[in-house]
């Protein structure tokens, strides 16, 4: 009897320890946005405030950036566990030597578009002869414009290109260009509205440059055995699919977390945006890869296409 209502005591002992044993604490995870918080990251605000980061063991910390031109090098540099990033972006980094390896998708198909207003003279691509075209950021940008120009038979040399730096749909409704190249079709569109204009977007893939994806998630090439990074991509494909399937309480959840962002145009962008989650984060289109990189060579972005594996190698 004694021994019996020892053993009870030992065990009970046992069970209160456990009860007040700290729990395991969740792997942290530092994720740089490439922008400040918009509908964009949608998937990764939803992992965090539905609990979806948290049921895969992960505690995640999503920084936006002072410097969006910096995620891809401090993730490069040990400074931060993922960056969220761009395709065309990573043919350049890998050019540069930065160690850098893409290993999921954000957003499965591009944004950026050619816009110009819909009471303009720009009816179709062939218009564009003699007129201003406003840019941002050089490079890609030329290459993207020159191919959809090539598509009607102009050349680069039939346009001129103005830097209007990030001040796209400013610069368009003012008259200040005739067409901006760069502008993100989930947001400029209902900018140029917000201003009582209509604009048209004529989209790159429509004109002869490869389909690309717009935002993957980058890591150091020597961390892709992490096992956080499986877990991360199926907390994010969980929030995707219930954004998916519950949009209106994926919102609310959403400008809960950033109320700065509950406004007709974060609103509109949210919409437009939904269909072009990648469904599936950790899938991999190699042809498209090896596409891409094709094309970045032959604009001389690059000097060489190096193996796919090499820009998005499988997740152990």
């Amino acid at each position: 009897m004694l021994n019996t209502i020892a053993k009870t005591l030992a065990a009970s002992a046992l069970a209160l320890c456990l009860s007040l044993a700290p729990a395991s604490a969740a792997d942290k995870l530092t994720v740089l946005l490439d922008w400040y918080v918009n509908p964009d990251h949608a998937p990764l605000v939803i992992a965090q405030e539905k609990g979806f980061f948290k049921a895969h063991d992960l505690d995640v910390e999503l920084v936006a950036p002072a410097d969006p031109s910096a995620p891809p090098r401090l993730v490069a540099a040990g400074q931060a566990d993922v960056a969220v990033s761009y395709q065309p972006s990573l043919y350049l980094s890998v050019k540069e030597g930065l160690p850098l390896v893409r290993f999921g998708t954000l957003v499965s198909t591009p944004l950026t578009a050619l816009v110009a207003l819909k009471d303009g003279p720009i009816k179709s691509i062939a218009d564009l002869r003699g007129k201003t075209v406003g840019y941002s950021v050089a490079g890609l940008e030329d290459a993207l414009l020159g191919t959809m120009l090539a598509s009607a038979g102009l050349k680069p040399t039939d346009v001129t290109m103005i830097n209007v730096n990030f001040a796209l749909s400013p610069a368009l409704v003012a008259g200040k260009v005739d067409a901006v190249i760069g502008a993100y079709r989930n947001f400029e569109l209902t900018q140029i509205k917000l201003e009582g204009k209509e604009g048209v977007a004529f989209f790159p893939e429509e004109h002869g440059v490869p389909v690309f994806d717009e935002l993957i998630y980058v890591a150091h090439k020597d961390k892709i055995g992490d096992p956080r990074l499986k877990r991360f991509l199926a907390a994010v494909e969980d929030a995707t699919i219930y954004t998916l399937n519950h949009p209106d309480e994926a919102w609310k959840a959403f400008v809960a977390a950033n109320p700065k962002l509950d406004d007709e145009l974060n609103r509109t962008a949210w919409a437009d945006t939904l269909r072009r989650f990648a469904h599936a984060p950790a899938a991999l289109d190699a042809g498209r890869y090896a596409r891409f990189g094709e094309f970045m060579k032959s604009h001389g972005l690059i000097d060489k296409v190096e193996p796919v594996a090499t820009y998005a190698p499988a997740l152990p």
